[in-house]
Formats: C-alpha cells, structure tokens, sequence
C-alpha cells in the first residue's frame, strides 16, 4: 500500500497541534510527518503519536517529497507557499479563508459534498469552522426537502481567534473574579485583532467576528453566506448570518432558521438527522437533553437538537447546532479531507499549476 509523507504548516499553533493528534488517529497509511512553522518556531518540539517532532523553518523548498500538506498558518502563509506545495507535487488541504473563493479551488466538507474533490488542482480548501456545522445539520434536509432560505446566528468560542484570544479572554475572567469593573477591563484582541477598538470578552457577548463589510456585515457573516452557497453548489439559497463571540474557550453554537421548499415532518427531520454521517442528534426536550458546547470538546461530531417547526411558517423549521470548532471545524475536517482523498486515489501531483507562485 501506498504511504504518504505528510506535512503539517501552523504545527506549533492551536489548529496545527490538533491536526497532529487528528492524523495520529487517521485512517491514511503514513510514512512521515514533518512539522513546519515559521522561524521563531523552528527547533520547537511537537508530539506525533509516541514521537517528538522538531519543527523546521517553513520555507519555498520545504516540500519535496511531500505528498500531503496541510495548512493552518494564516491566509498570508497560504497565499505564498501552498502553490510551492504544489508544484513540489504535493496535494494542499488549506485551512485558512486565502483560497475558499478561488473557482479553482473546491470548497470541501466530506460528509457533504465529496465529489467536489474529484477535479481538484492541488488546493483543497476548508470552510470556515461555523460553515461547517451547519453544513452537517443542514444536508440532510436540503437533500430530502429542498432549502430556500436560511438565517443563522452563531455563539462563538473565543478559540477561533487563536491563543491569544483565550489567553485575553482568561485574564479578563480572572480580573473580573478580582474585583475589577468589566467595563475597566483591557482588551487587545477581541473582538477583531485587525480592527481599530477592542472591548472585554469577559461576561460580555460581541456582535463582531472579523471586521465589518462595505454592507454592514462583518468577513465572518459574509463567509458563512458565501460558502453556504458554494458547498451547496446553489447561488438561489438565500443566506443571512448574524455573528456574535461569546466567553466559551472552545465549541461554537448556532440557532440555525430554515425555509424549505417542502414542508419538512419534524419527526421525519430528526430521524434523517440522526442518520446522516457527522452528526449527533440530542433532542429529548422533555428530559432537558440538547447539544451543549461543553459536551463537543474532544469530538469530531456535531451535535444537533431544539428540533422544531415555526409557530406562523408553514415550511419553517428551528435547530440549534454544536461543534468543536478545532475539531471538525479545523483540524479534523482538513485530515478527513486527506483521507477521502486518498479513499477516492487522487493524492496525486497537478499537471498544471494553477496558483501563482510569490
């Protein structure tokens, strides 16, 4: 059997130490792993099953005799080294926002849309974490009833913004528990490192992820609407997404409203939900059971429950959806991506670059 050398970019960071321990429980036949990262890393130590993996300095030559790279370094680093990968002769799954866009590039969560694989060019890209629960709640309805509309609204773990965030969203915890009023407490990363204000996370919620659009959503909203459509391979679906960070560390929430296009029995949406690969159905409202961002940490599921139809739309229906948004929002849907690929035989070198080397 065919073994592959894998290589593993972003290896010191939240997503990339995840996607380590994700391919130490891979089904993919592996022959090596390599860590890379940048140069303040490089020499640092990481853990690979019963190993320790030095991390090398990312560079263009980094990838000869790579046959799988994984990505989770931020946009940037994408943008400059994935085609190196490439034209090195490996296949990229890219975790970062860089290339989800790209017609060249398809937009991939297994359970989901699979075939979009099939024609690949060398990049793979990952949705964004919050795309990709609600893309598992949500395939098994659109395949047996058809989606006209959707509106989300998601709680989201500070973990999606990094270490840092954790790190600024425990000390303000910690200061607040002191004594300190929360609207005194500093702030330097949430609720967008990049924008201009920054407010305390602490007993707060803020209806801000990434920075704010020429039309009054932020990046994050505009994501979700823009890949919702994409995976679903349907520009009719009509999305609108509202945003918000919560004091959670890790697991994102969403209450997820859908319109479909027949009206959709409840009992019959849950049993089709229990059934689809992915995802957890718990809903037993009358023993308080439903999905709880606790409970997702550690998991590759995701976890749907509050099944229920709207009380003035005929075809409306309500869900609430949980996931590790560093599991199968990260790290573990970019190691599923490599292991279908390798299922469907097309880890294999690109013939003709179609990224342009920087």
């Amino acid at each position: 059997m065919t073994q592959y050398n894998i290589a593993v970019v972003g290896a010191t960071g939240a997503v990339g130490t995840r996607m380590l321990e994700q391919l130490a429980q891979s089904t993919l036949p592996i022959e090596t792993v390599r860590a890379l990262a940048s140069k303040r890393s490089a020499g640092k130590i990481v853990e690979y099953k019963d190993q320790e993996l030095v991390v090398e300095e990312l560079t263009e030559d980094s990838f000869e005799g790579i046959d799988i790279a994984l990505f989770s370094a931020g946009g940037s680093v994408s943008a400059k080294f994935a085609p190196y990968a490439v034209k090195a002769g490996a296949v990229v799954v890219d975790n970062t926002s860089f290339f989800r866009q790209n017609p060249n590039v398809p937009l991939v969560v297994p359970e989901v849309n699979a075939h979009a694989l099939d024609e690949h060019n060398g990049i793979i890209a990952c949705p964004n974490c919050s795309t990709i629960q609600m893309m598992i709640a949500l395939e098994p309805i659109r395949r047996a009833y058809g989606l006209k509309r959707i509106i989300v609204s998601t709680y989201q773990a500070v973990s999606g913004a990094g270490q840092s965030a954790i790190n600024e969203t425990n000390r303000e915890l910690q200061e607040a528990l002191n004594g300190t009023p929360l609207k005194e407490l500093s702030a330097n990363i949430l609720p967008s490192a990049g924008d201009k204000k920054h407010y305390p996370i602490a007993y707060n919620a803020l209806a801000q992820i990434d920075v704010f659009t020429d039309n009054d959503y932020t990046y994050e909203e505009m994501k979700m609407t823009n890949e919702t459509k994409k995976i679903m391979e349907d520009d009719s679906i009509a999305v609108s997404a509202t945003c918000v960070r919560i004091p959670v560390l890790y697991g994102h929430s969403e209450s997820v409203y859908v319109e479909t296009e027949k009206v959709a029995p409840i009992e019959e949406v849950k049993r089709l939900i229990s059934e689809f690969p992915g995802a957890v159905l718990e809903d037993d409202v009358a023993h308080q059971i439903y999905p709880q961002a606790i409970n997702s940490v550690g998991r590759r599921e995701t976890f749907v429950g509050r099944i229920r139809k709207d009380l003035d739309v005929e075809n409306g229906v309500h869900l609430w959806v949980v996931s590790d948004n560093l599991l199968k929002g990260a790290a573990w849907n970019s190691v599923q991506i490599a292991e279908t690929l390798h299922e469907r035989g097309l880890v294999r070198a690109t013939k003709d670059l179609k990224f342009e080397l920087k």
